[in-house]
């Protein structure tokens, strides 16, 4: 199925403003892309507080969150923002945690792990598991004690909360309820079918991700299961999930094949491609139709759990 016409207009409007490709930018100016897409988004509906939480980490740093509440929550989620571990904010992803928040009824915790280059693997991978440890600690303040713990992610995001739910069964806890993994990086392989596909080289391309991994781990540390969760030797255990994947998108194929290595391994799994979409479609608030029916088919699953 061809990109649909919200996204070509999309895409044809960046091609239009001159910008490079990823591939080609500093770190910084990839940052600089995220806060041009922010803009885009607008507001998110109001939830009851917002809080800015800096949580310790084990080295000595610190990993930035934001705890956005609702009134009487019935769970808590927890969501690691994407960005290839080098590009991404809290403030760039508040408008999706608040739509997050107020669709489930759920308090949010968004995830400002360090960023590569400056924090290379496994750095993210750890702040992930860093800020869920304290998430558990507090799970009565934030929605009760008895509150259905969630994790979820988009694209490197869907790698951490993977990471973490593989960590949480070997640690023997915290119990998740459901892992939410939106178009999630599972493996370092960058030649197979949805890498090499023309249709797929889009805003994120193979090239893009080549980036992406070259700043935060090395063909070697690549291999390691809190690096690349495909290659886990077991999953059996872990968390039902939740898995999307977009159709024009070099990550759909290692995102469906995790997803059907967890059901070969007994684990519970409800997972979608998008038609018609591409990588990041998820996350672009009030830009793409395509992100709503991401959101219901989420929100729908989540109420499940809930």
């Amino acid at each position: 199925m061809a990109l649909d016409e919200a996204t070509i207009a999309f895409l044809t409007a960046m091609a239009e403003s001159g910008g490079k490709p990823i591939s080609e930018m500093t770190p910084d100016e990839a940052r600089d892309l995220g806060g041009l897409l922010r803009d885009m988004y607008g507001p998110g509906p109001q939830v009851t507080s917002v809080t800015d939480t800096p949580i310790p980490t084990p080295d000595g740093g610190s990993v930035g969150t934001r705890i956005l509440a609702v009134e009487n929550p019935r769970g808590v989620l927890v969501y690691y923002h994407g960005g290839g571990w080098v590009i991404g904010a809290i403030d760039e992803f508040d408008t999706l945690g608040r739509q997050l928040a107020t669709r489930t009824n759920c308090t949010v915790v968004l995830v400002d792990y360090r960023l590569a280059p400056e924090h290379r693997y496994p750095t993210a991978a750890d702040d992930a598991w860093t800020v869920l440890q304290w998430v558990e600690s507090r799970r009565a303040e934030l929605a009760g004690a008895d509150a259905p713990l969630i994790v979820a992610g988009d694209s490197a995001g869907g790698n951490l909360g993977a990471i973490v739910a593989q960590k949480a069964r070997d640690a023997g806890g915290p119990a998740i309820a459901l892992q939410v993994l939106v178009y999630p990086v599972t493996d370092c392989d960058l030649d197979n079918a949805s890498y090499r596909d023309p249709a797929n080289q889009l805003m994120v391309s193979r090239d893009a991700m080549i980036w992406f991994w070259d700043h935060y781990a090395t063909p070697e540390e690549r291999l390691n299961p809190d690096a690349s969760p495909l290659r886990a030797a077991d999953l059996s255990g872990l968390p039902p999930a939740v898995v999307l994947t977009a159709e024009h998108d070099p990550l759909r194929d290692e995102g469906e094949a995790y997803a059907e290595k967890l059901r070969a391994a007994g684990v519970k799994v409800e997972s979608r491609r998008f038609l018609g979409q591409m990588h990041g479609f998820f996350t672009m608030v009030n830009v793409l139709p395509g992100q709503t029916d991401g959101m219901d088919y989420v929100v729908e699953h989540v109420e499940r759990v809930l």
